[in-house]
């Protein structure tokens, strides 16, 4: 039919008739649609290195080094030297002709992108590489100006699959005057952070990592088993990533003995204290003592370095089963009034985590948290920054030691995909907050800090869909994307099915990829399973949108057995809803609908409830889940204007 044809008056009434009809009847759900797949994960998934159901497939693999490592680090002096023996691990079916290596410290290269710039006291003349070597056979190591902290080697013949190579490199570089996640804290403590060259991650859907360290992004390493021995001057202390091997070859028997005592127990150890350094009675006095750590399975290493700082430590049961216990300990200024109760915080920290949430007891045998500037976290280390509210150091501290689980235990690619590390680290550190300061407290510190600077920027850099490559983001988009907005879409999700069912899909995704590398869609793919629902409707709206959070109250009309509330979606992202409602009598009440109200129409739901009351007014309650714009939000419509 053309626009403006002649219509027969009883076809016309007939379509009128069925139109109605249509409006009136009950809509059914929308069908769910797989979820958006690029194309090198879809080959993946072909290949049968990843299921549709979320698990590893049959085909799948990963590959892992050896490393060997040694490093002389003689503060005052800034010059870090080290050596190191790698045995790469090539368990793909890919024939390598090439080997992509880190050089993390090249960041402070001049002309090295560089998100946060870099000031004169940050430059350094970035790695230099005195000696390298493939399988026993020296090659030339040229300088390429150009790449920084990623590039390729050519091998002097391919890596077959399921075979292993062996790369040896000597190296040095100058510590950073500008401490940030590395560099010197002050002229006699260090941060050695991405202190050593190392094999890229290559996996089945991206091939090599290639991706530029900008100083923004975080982690994305495989699992390797280290040795590392770390050799620095009398009097100095090493704190480091994995097991201490020697302690009594390093330090003066009591203070040797403080530290053993401190695995077990539950109150707080001064194993060294300032006046202990002054007098050197602290290390062995060697002119240089070597420090032996080793760790297995784990993405990276981590190490500070000083004679000054306090030595606290203490230990807490982690897993009830076994009563296995991890040391906590921190290293700081006695000047930091705040880390006094440092190790109090982290032992509260992993006895919290561990039975709650995620509930999965803390993977490794300590954590130290060391006084630096960073708020940042590696495996087993934390570098903070000291606060003068002490409140405000124990949320750091939770936050970054929450990070073990994810991106560590569960080897996320962060650098591509933070939002399934950051947004956890930001779930669990408000769940940990309800349970110390109340619920109340908790969603007003959550809702200023994660959810407002993303809800009351209308830029649409901020309604970029989460699941976006985090590289290809700038802040504020990146962390928003990350932290607030992914965290409230793990916590809807926690809202819909409830916390049994939320904590059993979660533990099914950690069981199945703990120690590998999985991805969003092992996640999403796991959590439908596990569950046992198709929850990709609610995953799209969240994660692979440009949704924002805006609901509205469209009308509110009385039925015979009560009301009927009818509630649009305008921004599209399926949030919980809380109805405050007033009656004529002076009542109140509140009813709480979860996300799932939106499954059958994402854009319009419509809310029932039975009362003999009449309703004087209505408006939504928000909580943590800020509103884009409150000015619909209540009915009759002065409900919303006048909060």
């Amino acid at each position: 039919m053309l626009f403006g044809s002649p219509i027969d008056s009883t076809k016309a009434t007939l379509a009128r008739v069925c139109f109605a009809a249509l409006i009136l009847l009950p809509l059914a759900p929308a069908p769910t649609r797989p979820l958006y797949m690029p194309r090198a994960i879809t080959r993946a998934y072909r290949k049968g290195t990843r299921l549709a159901n979320g698990k590893p497939g049959p085909s799948y693999w990963q590959n892992r080094g050896r490393y060997t490592i040694s490093i002389v680090a003689l503060p005052p002096d800034r010059r870090i030297r080290g050596s190191e023996e790698i045995t790469y691990f090539n368990n793909s079916p890919d024939t390598l002709k090439d080997i992509g290596l880190k050089l993390f410290m090249n960041i402070h290269r001049p002309g090295a992108p560089n998100e946060g710039g870099a000031s004169d006291a940050y430059l350094t003349s970035g790695v230099n590489v005195d000696g390298f070597a493939v399988n026993g056979r020296a090659l030339a190591w040229i300088e390429r100006p150009n790449l920084f902290t990623t590039r390729h080697v050519d091998l002097p013949a391919p890596l077959m699959p399921h075979d292993s190579l062996h790369l040896s490199l000597q190296w040095h570089y100058d510590m950073s005057r500008e401490a940030g996640r590395e560099g010197m804290l002050d002229s006699t403590t260090f941060y050695l952070a991405y202190f050593y060259p190392r094999v890229s991650v290559y996996d089945d859907y991206n091939g090599w990592d290639d991706m530029t360290f900008t100083d923004d992004q975080e982690f994305y390493s495989d699992f390797n088993d280290y040795d590392v021995t770390v050799r620095a001057p009398a009097n100095f202390v090493v704190y480091g990533t994995g097991t201490l091997r020697n302690p009594e070859q390093v330090l003066q028997p009591e203070i040797a003995k403080r530290l053993a005592s401190s695995m077990t127990s539950d109150t707080v150890i001064h194993v060294a204290v300032p006046s202990e350094f002054g007098a050197k009675k602290v290390t062995l006095a060697n002119e240089v003592n070597a420090w032996h750590f080793t760790a297995s399975n784990i993405p990276d290493m981590t190490f500070a370095i000083s004679d000054h700082y306090d030595w606290d430590a203490a230990s807490v049961v982690v897993d009830d089963v076994t009563h296995r216990r991890a040391s906590v300990q921190s290293a700081y200024n006695d000047s930091a009034a705040d880390f006094h109760h440092m190790v109090g915080y982290g032992r509260h920290a992993l006895a919290w985590f561990s039975r709650n949430w995620p509930g999965v007891p803390y993977p490794y045998e300590k954590t130290t948290i060391v006084q630096g500037s960073a708020d940042m976290e590696y495996p087993m280390m934390v570098n903070d920054g000291t606060n003068a509210d002490t409140s405000d150091s124990k949320f750091v501290a939770e936050h970054e030691i929450a990070h073990t689980w994810f991106p560590f235990y569960m080897g996320i690619n962060e650098t591509r995909y933070g939002f399934m590390d950051e947004g956890w680290a930001t779930t669990f550190e408000y769940l940990i907050g309800i349970a110390d300061a109340g619920k109340a407290r908790e969603d007003s510190l959550y809702a200023n800090f994660r959810v407002k600077g993303w809800i009351s920027d209308p830029s649409p850099l901020e309604d970029i869909p989460i699941i976006t490559p985090e590289d290809m983001l700038k802040r504020p988009a990146y962390g928003h994307n990350a932290y607030g907005k992914a965290s409230l879409g793990y916590l809807a999700a926690k809202d819909m099915l409830g916390d049994a069912l939320f904590k059993k899909s979660l533990h099914a995704f950690m069981d199945r990829w703990h120690g590998k590398h999985p991805i969003p869609w092992d996640f999403f793919n796991t959590m439908n399973d596990a569950s046992g629902r198709n929850l990709n409707w609610f995953w799209n709206d969240w994660y692979f949108t440009n949704g924002y959070i805006d609901l509205a109250v469209k009308s509110v009309a009385r039925r015979s057995s009560g009301y009927a509330v009818v509630l649009d979606n305008i921004g599209g992202m399926p949030a919980p809803v809380d109805l405050l409602v007033s009656y004529s009598d002076g009542s109140a009440d509140s009813m709480h609908e979860t996300p799932a109200i939106w499954q059958a129409n994402q854009t319009r739901t419509t809310v029932s409830f039975a009362t003999k009351k009449t309703i004087t007014s209505l408006r939504l309650g928000h909580g943590i889940w800020l509103d884009a714009d409150t000015t619909n939000d209540g009915w009759p419509a002065r409900a919303a204007r006048s909060r």
